[in-house]
């Protein structure tokens, strides 16, 4: 598994007072567009192909990155009109090579070792598998329940949580499972893919508290002004 797709079309709304139109995944934190340390760590964890799903000014991401970053070989996979995250996963599946691959958010980063998460998911013979961090005191994030066998078995909405586990926004998934499945050209795959079809698939949560970060509200944008300076 050397192939990873990062969703990279958010439009960038609760950001919009500070960044303008810019592309969520395009933001300049701590001096350099926020997609460039996703594609450093992905590059330290030997990805060597990289596939963008764009779709809001995919054209300037792809004038910024091209067809390579460093070692990474850049695909584009482009969303003639919003597919929502279930439908730009699907559209870019199309592009990859491997029976399995790894998909992230492109207005996060979560700092998993991916060797040790595609074992896991292999070990578990999953058709996904989240990576989940432990957190305290939150109510920014729904939470994921697992079972003593790290099978997920549910959902929480969002509400004040003392200590639970958060989707961290990288997985791995099967590609023939997904594209063999039924789905509208335009959904969610949180919503209509993990949590509806949550007694069709086999879903299990990885659990590691490595580095976490989510830029798309102010707050966690400042932050990681400051906290990326080490990504340097």
């Amino acid at each position: 598994m050397k192939e990873a797709i990062v969703l990279a079309g958010g439009l960038g709304t609760r950001l919009r007072n500070i960044t303008g139109v810019t592309p969520k995944s395009m933001v300049q934190i701590a001096g350099r567009p926020f997609l460039e340390y996703m594609l450093d760590y992905l590059l330290e964890n030997n990805i060597e192909k990289v596939i963008l799903a764009v779709g809001y000014q995919g054209e300037s991401i792809e004038s910024y990155f091209r067809n390579e970053y460093k070692a990474i070989d850049i695909i584009y996979s482009y969303e003639e009109r919003p597919l929502g995250t279930g439908g730009a996963i699907i559209n870019a599946l199309a592009l990859v090579e491997s029976d399995n691959v790894f998909v992230l958010n492109g207005d996060s980063i979560f700092r998993v070792n991916l060797a040790n998460l595609k074992k896991f998911h292999l070990e578990q013979g999953a058709d996904i598998t989240i990576s989940v961090k432990p957190l305290k005191n939150y109510d920014r994030y729904g939470t994921v329940v697992l079972d003593e066998k790290f099978k997920v078995i549910g959902f929480k909405e969002k509400v004040f949580t003392a200590d639970g586990l958060i989707n961290g926004g990288v997985y791995v998934v099967n590609k023939m499972k997904l594209v063999a499945m039924t789905f509208p050209e335009s959904f969610s795959f949180e919503r209509e893919l993990l949590e509806s079809k949550l007694k069709d698939i086999g879903e299990y949560g990885y659990e590691v508290d490595a580095y976490f970060r989510d830029i798309g509200v102010p707050e966690d944008y400042d932050k990681a002004q400051l906290e990326f300076k080490g990504f340097n």
